[in-house]
């Protein structure tokens, strides 16, 4: 069964139509995997999408992509690791902006899968510092830019449901990044700001490669189906939320 694509006529009015058209979207991580796809669909929604990452190879493909689809992209690379890093593309999208519609904090690793006794220092340190550090000092920066009705969405995952054991310091980052989330969104509530927690269950993308090269891929979602569900929270009325939009496969986790 092959799905029809839509004219480009098609596409502008979808664009025209949609409450999304003409907000500013940044995304980090936004090159490949869930990241790309939700830049896609926000893309065909009429938004303004700013990807971000350390691959500038795979930004400039996503973007091309999405580009020839008729969508609004920018590339910016960025370390969420480095403070420095993340002031940089905050004072360019301030300068060419002056504001930030959709944060999407979509930036992760896995790190490698090792018992806590066997895991290192520095492979901890490296997940934490992008998936919880990177994840506030992009927070941090961006509040100043967002306004009431504006809306926050940290990609966090399954395993706040439930730990994977290898995996100490997925599981702590991400966590750690749920109460971030949770403590987040009761300090913005009164700025008319949405925190959203995407808690996506097992979904096709690069990051099995890290710890599961063999995982089965045909039980899981698409990244689409993921950015599909996304797009429809981020259309719900400005008086209305959804504080976590936990996904997960028809077949059941893995």
């Amino acid at each position: 069964m092959t799905t029809k694509r839509k004219s480009p006529k098609q596409l502008k009015q979808q664009q025209v139509d949609s409450p999304l058209s003409g907000k500013i979207v940044l995304i980090t991580g936004g090159g490949r995997g869930l990241g790309r796809a939700i830049a896609e669909a926000l893309a065909r929604e009429g938004c303004t999408v700013v990807i971000t990452g350390r691959d500038e190879e795979a930004l400039e493909l996503a973007a091309s992509s999405i580009g020839a689809g008729g969508g609004n992209v920018l590339t910016r690379h960025c370390e969420l690791r480095k403070p420095e890093s993340v002031a940089t593309l905050f004072a360019a999208l301030r300068q060419q902006f002056k504001r930030i519609d959709v944060l999407i904090n979509n930036a992760g690793v896995a790190g490698p899968t090792a018992n806590i006794d066997q895991l290192s220092l520095d492979a901890w340190n490296e997940v934490v510092d992008i998936n919880l550090t990177g994840l506030f000092l992009v927070t941090h920066a961006a509040l100043p830019l967002m306004r009431n009705g504006s809306t926050i969405v940290n990609n966090l995952s399954i395993a706040v449901k439930g730990p994977f054991p290898g995996m100490a310091a997925y599981n702590a980052s991400k966590m750690g990044a749920l109460g971030f989330t949770d403590t987040l969104r009761k300090e913005v509530r009164s700025r008319g700001i949405r925190v959203m927690a995407l808690i996506p269950g097992a979904t096709d993308t690069d990051i099995w490669e890290q710890f599961w090269p063999e995982a089965p891929r045909d039980r899981m979602m698409s990244p689409a189906t993921i950015a599909k569900m996304l797009v429809a929270a981020l259309k719900l009325p400005e008086d209305a939320t959804v504080s976590e939009l936990e996904i997960t496969p028809t077949a059941g986790e893995l």
